[in-house]
């Protein structure tokens, strides 16, 4: 009988990386793979969009912001730890607010009401892109179905959050009359909040990923949250800057006046 040929690429040769080796993994994925790398976010930021286009940014992320207090809801149910269970449920007292504190999704409606949009309208969902649908419907499963080490660390993005937040404060400030402190209250609340829970769960992703495979495998849940954001931010390009709005989504009332990016 042969002797068979040990595949040093096997899982059990695979090296362990070290807590830096790790990290730099994970913040060069952000570095290559996050969306303010995406030309909308350019596009937003720097004051090239119209009021209706930013209107309908701002539609189609309420639906991701009021789905992270139930994927965050899902994680949570599946969670053993007492300890981790109450350290991540102050993510959806942020988000849904506190007795003291309006919350996350309450500071959401300063933006869309500056913005002219009815409340109601925006609550319904009913305008958003079925892209954005698919893709934070799709976050919400895996961290629904996938490792409590996937669900936690795919929350990762937010070692990134930060600086697009300071961006993104500044930039929509100085470059639309439409926009002021009070409509940029969102942003300027989580850029604390997500520095301290972007500390968390590194943290917890470097104390709880002991083997190569678990290493990889948060590596490959930041990747699937950053896809999430930039196919959102893709999808609202190609709607709102190419032109193809497909059926029932949001239609600004300035479209026929929508800056066009041909470059």
């Amino acid at each position: 009988m042969k002797n068979l040929k040990i595949d040093d690429n096997t899982e059990s040769q695979k090296t362990l990386w070290t807590h830096k080796e790790f990290e730099d993994q994970l913040r060069n994925i952000g570095r290559v793979r996050y969306h303010d790398n995406c030309r909308f976010h350019h596009l937003l930021h720097s004051g090239m969009l119209n009021k209706g286009q930013v209107q309908a940014w701002s539609i189609n992320r309420y639906y991701y912001q009021i789905n992270i207090s139930i994927k965050d809801s899902a994680l949570m149910s599946r969670i053993k730890n007492p300890e981790l269970r109450r350290k991540w449920i102050h993510r959806i007292l942020d988000h849904d607010g506190r007795k003291d504190d309006e919350g996350g999704i309450e500071r959401w409606y300063k933006l869309t009401d500056g913005l002219d949009l009815d409340r109601n309208y925006v609550k319904s969902t009913d305008g958003i892109l079925p892209a954005t649908r698919f893709a934070v419907d799709a976050y919400v499963t895996f961290v629904r179905e996938k490792s409590i080490l996937e669900g936690v660390t795919s929350s990762l993005t937010e070692l990134f959050a930060p600086k697009i937040h300071k961006e993104r404060i500044s930039g929509m400030l100085e470059n639309y009359s439409f926009i002021n402190d009070e409509t940029m209250a969102y942003f300027k609340k989580r850029v604390d909040q997500a520095t301290d829970d972007a500390d968390f769960v590194l943290n917890y992703a470097l104390k709880n990923a002991v083997t190569r495979d678990q290493q990889e495998a948060v590596c490959n849940a930041l990747k699937f949250k950053t896809d999430v954001l930039w196919v959102m931010q893709d999808a609202l390009y190609q709607a709102y800057v190419y032109g193809s709005i497909p059926p029932g989504a949001y239609v600004p009332e300035d479209f026929n006046d929508r800056y066009i990016d041909n470059k």
